[in-house]
């Protein structure tokens, strides 16, 4: 199946490499679907390659047949909303869950809507609760065809990752830019 016939959709948890994600596709051939409403910060300095109207997805659906062929940005939890019609490519971002939490901090503070009374184990058990959840959800709809890429084996040693990920998404992706896409001095939050 070549990437003109679904839907590639990548996802994840918040801070967890999905941007990243979507340049690698964007440079290897699969253009994103995006709007520019969200710009590039600090967090994200080459951009967070978002729709907005991804967020309304259980209300508007309208959006997904020009997806196609393209790649679109969606949180995690929002997976669910995915209608039966397309097929859809899923690349699952996992990251240690302690450099997710560190980076997500440090985002919240950045914006001065850090809450210190949360604690981190707490949003711990939470995220895997949601994981197991959602990936529970994705198994039980054969529509969604998912693949998981590891943010911190793409950093330390990309060319398996990207060799899997272009298996996954058809075998004509550019890999040899997928790789140089890849900053390694934007992995700031190690555990």
């Amino acid at each position: 199946m070549k990437p003109k016939e679904f839907i590639t959709v990548v996802s994840g948890l918040p801070r967890s490499g999905t941007s990243l994600m979507m340049a690698m596709l964007d440079r290897g051939g699969i253009p994103p679907v995006q709007d520019g409403v969200r710009e590039a910060d600090d967090d994200n300095p080459k951009g967070y390659y978002e729709f907005e109207r991804v967020k309304r997805i259980a209300e508007d659906k309208a959006w997904l047949p020009a997806c196609k062929g393209k790649a679109v940005k969606m949180i995690s939890r929002l997976l669910v909303e995915l209608p039966p019609g397309y097929t859809y490519k899923v690349i699952w971002m996992r990251r240690n869950i302690d450099e997710i939490l560190a980076s997500q901090k440090k985002m919240l503070v950045r914006r001065g809507t850090y809450d210190a009374s949360v604690k981190d184990d707490d949003v711990r058990r939470m995220l895997l609760k949601h994981v197991e959840k959602t990936l529970q959800w994705v198994k039980d709809h054969p529509y969604v065809d998912m693949i998981f890429t590891h943010y911190n084996k793409l950093l330390d040693d990309p060319k398996d990752e990207i060799a899997r990920l272009n298996d996954h998404l058809g075998g004509d992706l550019d890999v040899a830019a997928m790789q140089a896409s890849i900053d390694p001095s934007l992995y700031r939050n190690r555990a």
